[in-house]
């Protein structure tokens, strides 16, 4: 009898533990599949819209006869141009991984004339949800300086006095970060293209906030600590500065800024592109102007070109905006021998 007994309680006790084996089984399975939907239903790192490419947008510079013909190349554009090189995904360490960088713009376009502009504030905001690395290691001390504002007498005379009174307000120069990320930042501010802003920079200086050109010997157009002699070249002092190369005669206002911060050179560099492309520059109309045309509000190239020579689509502005073309078809900066970590 007490045999019978012992043999009912040795099969509940497997039974028992066939049961808890089953349980635990399920129990597991169960959470490997909230585990796998879970995984599978969050935001994915490195995704972002496919970059935008060429697109229409350009910048402008000062008035006035002396811009003509203003800077020889930089040495910097005697490296050798590569073959554009297929797209590539973005480094893993610098792909979107948080909500802020989702909705972050990953390319900022032209906007077009009289367009509401972001704030400063906002396109940082965009634009360090979406870090990059430094190519150019030469720019770090220019990168952590900040800049100044230039006051409400900026523009030109001859410009429309809408430019004093709704650009000029905005331009500071306030921020700091890596060189594609100011100039990103510049793009935004100003409603311009990023890649014509890139490409451009790369012709003005190969990205060098350090560049310094348009060479002359009056000395009036010297700025502070920049006289006759002082930087190099005995009897003549720069008068262009920087990523963008500002022209001091004309941009007095932004000094010592232009000279000192990356930010500050290309926040004043596409304000006064902006002013070209909103139509606030009609004295271009009443000099030297390429044969055939007229200026007016929205043409970004023509405003790449009058950067450079100072008057709309003549010969050198015309030779100027092939240049940059040509730049942004490479994708220069992306080259292997653009890096200058």
């Amino acid at each position: 009898m007490s045999g019978g007994v012992s043999s009912r309680a040795g099969r509940r006790d497997l039974r028992a533990g066939v049961i808890a084996i089953l349980l635990v089984t399920v129990v597991a399975g169960a959470l490997a599949i909230v585990h796998f939907a879970t995984m599978n239903t969050s935001p994915l790192s490195g995704l972002g819209p496919a970059d935008a490419g060429a697109v229409s947008g350009a910048r402008s510079h000062t008035p006035g006869p002396a811009a003509l013909g203003r800077h020889t190349p930089p040495a910097a554009s005697r490296y050798r141009v590569s073959s554009p090189s297929s797209p590539r995904a973005a480094p893993a360490a610098f792909a979107p991984s948080t909500a802020a960088a989702t909705a972050a713009p990953a390319f900022f376009p032209t906007l077009p004339p009289g367009a509401r502009l972001p704030s400063d504030a906002q396109c940082a905001r965009w634009v360090r949800a979406r870090p990059t690395r430094e190519n150019k290691g030469v720019n770090r001390v220019f990168n952590r300086t900040t800049g100044q504002h230039v006051g409400r007498s900026f523009f030109a005379p001859g410009d429309s006095p809408r430019a004093n009174r709704l650009l000029a307000p905005r331009i500071d120069g306030d921020f700091t970060g890596t060189t594609s990320e100011i100039l990103r930042w510049a793009a935004c501010k100003w409603g311009i293209s990023q890649n014509i802003v890139f490409a451009q920079a790369a012709v003005e200086s190969w990205w060098r906030q350090t560049t310094l050109g348009d060479f002359g010997s009056d000395l009036s157009a010297c700025p502070p600590g920049h006289g006759l002699g002082l930087d190099g070249t005995p009897g003549q002092c720069p008068q262009s500065y920087g990523i963008l190369q500002n022209r001091y005669p004309f941009e007095k206002a932004s000094w010592p800024g232009i000279g000192r911060s990356t930010a500050m050179n290309a926040d004043t560099a596409y304000a006064i592109w902006r002013s070209c492309y909103d139509g606030y520059e009609t004295w271009l109309n009443n000099v030297q102007h390429g044969a055939g045309t007229s200026y007016h509000a929205g043409d970004a190239w023509g405003c790449v070109g009058r950067w450079f020579a100072g008057r709309w689509r003549t010969g050198p502005a015309l030779q100027y905006i092939a240049r940059v073309r040509q730049y942004l078809r490479t994708r220069i900066w992306t080259q292997p021998d653009f890096q200058q970590p």
